[in-house]
């Protein structure tokens, strides 16, 4: 399992790859759980946490960094089983009451056609239990997790709800703001609003971060993001 460590004691473990990342934030007997992935993917995620002696304080917290289907799909069933309060963007409060979050825009030909044809579909494939945030996120807001906070901030343009935490100012876990699968471009193939990304990737580096942990692929360093950032500022000026 592939973990980072901070200055202050967390560890950051990616527990789930695949169709999404999902990772548990450690620290002393605190677990917080950021994203689910699909619920196909639920009774791998909850075979790792009840490996003897991984979760036994309990999971505290789960962060959705945002509300589409494949980072929240499992979200009431890990709140039932492990009693834990869902963090999540206020601006998801009607979505998650319905239990389904439009799929967004497509950045490219093709992604542009895998999205007309799934909003066709909609909620029946793309759809999620319907669950009750305990913290509904507005502005920046800090996270309580044993005796040292984690930051939350919002970076919105892959979608209105989309949200990133910080940690000790050196690893972010940003949802989908930036893509980790392609070696050469962090762009994701879906965003409602490209511009808006493109400054959250801005807010971003506005912080000390060095590591990026995107939703999908492999993080991503401050390098890299610096470079992606400038070239599409440009390809994409802000007015």
């Amino acid at each position: 399992m592939k973990a980072w460590k901070t200055k202050n004691g967390f560890e950051i473990h990616h527990l789930l790859h695949g169709r999404c990342n999902v990772y548990c934030l450690r620290t002393d007997d605190h677990n917080v759980i950021v994203d689910t992935g699909t619920r196909k993917n639920f009774d791998t995620l909850r075979n790792v946490l009840d490996e003897p002696g991984y979760a036994e304080p309990g999971i505290e917290h789960l962060v959705l960094t945002h509300t589409h289907y494949d980072h929240c799909q499992s979200a009431r069933r890990l709140k039932e089983k492990y009693d834990c309060k869902i963090v999540v963007s206020s601006k998801a409060k009607a979505s998650i009451a319905n239990g389904y979050t439009r799929l967004p825009n497509g950045t490219n030909f093709l992604s542009n056609t895998i999205v007309r044809m799934g909003r066709r579909i909609g909620k029946p494939k793309y759809g999620y239990d319907p669950f009750e945030a305990d913290i509904l996120v507005d502005g920046d807001y800090h996270l309580r997790i044993g005796d040292v906070d984690v930051t939350i901030i919002e970076t919105p343009g892959h979608s209105s709800d989309s949200i990133s935490i910080l940690v000790d100012d050196e690893v972010a876990l940003v949802g989908d703001a930036m893509f980790g699968v392609l070696k050469n471009s962090i762009f994701p193939p879906f965003a409602d609003d490209i511009k808006m990304m493109i400054r959250s990737w801005g807010k971003l580096l506005d912080t000390a971060c060095s590591t990026f942990l995107p939703g999908h692929g492999k993080a991503v360093g401050r390098e890299r993001l610096q470079s992606q950032y400038e070239k599409y500022a440009r390809k994409y000026p802000f007015e």
